[in-house]
């Protein structure tokens, strides 16, 4: 038997079957805390002050934290791993914060850039471990995201299977060695100048319960692309999956989300595409909340039911 077929075998009697969901596996997520969505965003050890910039505008803080997640069903988490030298400075600077705002999820994985994909991949495995939630978000540090307006739209699809919802794209495959997101396996993908198949973009998405599951059970064996979303694209694209194409996720900053607003149409998320995030997010994330913020109705008007 070759390698890729007892990796294939182990897989099938993991917890979950090949049809992502076995009787023990339900049995397990029985005696997780049932939530209606995770919400992790990716953070790294030098951005303390986005992260200070996001607490301080969308995501709830304190015992507010605490409320949504028992009464919405909704765990908003900043998701980190360690430093190459575990419990040295860096690590320890994430526990002082953790210890101080327990608004974190730590991951078993070695913190870099060039690893998005492989701590992708573990928050996923990570979060469906802790958490039987009905739906996984990623979102990066430096999003905008009206909490209420995100919950509301992942609602309108609780009921189909293996949704993948975000702001769909297709964009180059770079091959030129030095530019940012150059694709080292850029032959799988054809001609130069091709495209990369449609995948959402990577500062914010979701995927349904049983696609988290098929990572978490899989991840051992999916390959990952040196961009992240693609990566995340390319685990989805054998399967039997339903691509939203959401592009309230994916609002501009002031004056596009605020015009949506006054429109009736306020976004879930919003960023800028020329910096793949809000340009300079500490210095204007507040800006971008004031001018675009849903206010506290949506998410009070939230109801999810085990």
């Amino acid at each position: 038997m070759s390698t890729l077929e007892m990796e294939l075998a182990a897989a099938r009697t993991n917890d979950r079957s090949s049809e992502f969901w076995s009787e023990r596996s339900a049995k397990n997520q029985s005696r997780l805390q049932k939530v209606f969505a995770v919400i992790g965003i990716n953070t790294a050890f030098s951005s303390k002050k986005r992260r200070d910039s996001v607490r301080q505008t969308w995501m709830p803080t304190g015992e507010k934290l605490k409320k949504i997640e028992k009464e919405k069903g909704i765990v908003v988490r900043f998701v980190i791993g360690h430093s190459a030298t575990p419990g040295g400075v860096l690590d320890k600077a994430i526990d002082e914060e953790d210890s101080e705002h327990k608004d974190f999820l730590r991951l078993k994985h070695i913190e870099g850039y060039h690893q998005l994909s492989t701590k992708t991949r573990l928050y996923f495995s990570t979060a469906t471990a802790m958490y039987d939630a009905e739906f996984y978000v990623k979102v990066d540090d430096d999003v905008h995201v009206n909490l209420g307006m995100l919950v509301t739209t992942l609602a309108r699809y609780q009921s189909r299977p293996r949704i993948y919802i975000g702001c769909m794209k297709s964009g180059p495959v770079l091959s030129q060695k030095g530019v940012k997101y150059h694709e080292p396996e850029f032959w799988k993908f054809g001609e130069e100048g091709n495209k990369y198949f449609r995948h959402a973009t990577g500062q914010i998405y979701a995927i349904s319960k049983d696609l988290a599951a098929y990572i978490s059970t899989n991840q051992g064996i999916l390959h990952r692309y040196a961009n992240e979303d693609v990566s995340l694209g390319a685990w989805m694209l054998g399967l039997e999956v339903e691509h939203v194409d959401e592009r309230s996720m994916c609002c501009g900053t002031p004056p596009d989300c605020q015009w949506k607003a006054q429109a009736g149409n306020v976004c879930a998320a919003s960023f800028d595409w020329s910096c793949s995030g809000i340009c300079k997010s500490v210095d204007r994330m507040s800006r971008v909340h004031r001018a675009c913020a849903e206010g506290d109705t949506p998410l009070a008007n939230f109801r999810f039911f085990v």
